[in-house]
């Protein structure tokens, strides 16, 4: 058989397994977390303002 070429008689013979349990999937629930996320910012809003200036210019 040369590329892309293919047994013809192999089209019949493919067998599916679309039977899904439910144990097959994924829990979403079995990680989930409670609880915060805090942030810290030391620089200060003009600081940010500045930085995010110098980025805008630079692109």
């Amino acid at each position: 058989m040369g590329f892309g070429s293919y047994d013809e008689s192999e089209q019949d013979n493919q067998e599916y397994d679309t039977d899904f349990e439910d144990e097959d999937g994924v829990n979403a629930e079995e990680n989930a977390h409670d609880g915060d996320v805090e942030f810290e910012f030391t620089a200060s809003n003009d600081e940010l303002l500045d930085r995010l200036q110098d980025i805008k210019e630079n692109t």
